[in-house]
């Protein structure tokens, strides 16, 4: 058994909202469509680790430059991932020959 000597640092949604420039509502929109993934506190809030601000951001980027709803922008990412997980299969590949 491991005990975090270091408490995680994590941001409740209001302050995740304020580093992230985005609506609570919005916030939580993203978090239903699961383009977020926050943990609970003990008392069951959200609360965010802070790579989420970089999502966040991410999910704005497509959303503006795209003109897509969020309900899309999953798909999107997900073909992103994948197309960074293959290009990065690719120059392992190139590297061994």
């Amino acid at each position: 058994m491991t005990y975090a000597i270091v408490r995680p640092v994590r941001l409740d949604l209001e302050s995740f909202a304020r580093a992230t420039g985005l609506h609570p509502q919005t916030i939580s929109r993203l978090v239903a469509l699961g383009l977020l993934e926050p943990v609970r506190d003990a008392g069951g809030r959200l609360c965010f680790p802070p790579s989420q601000v970089a999502e966040a951001a991410r999910i704005q980027r497509l959303h503006e430059g795209l003109t897509i709803n969020y309900a899309a922008i999953g798909l999107v990412i997900d073909l992103l991932d994948r197309i960074g997980e293959l290009e990065a299969a690719l120059r392992q590949r190139s590297r061994r020959h």
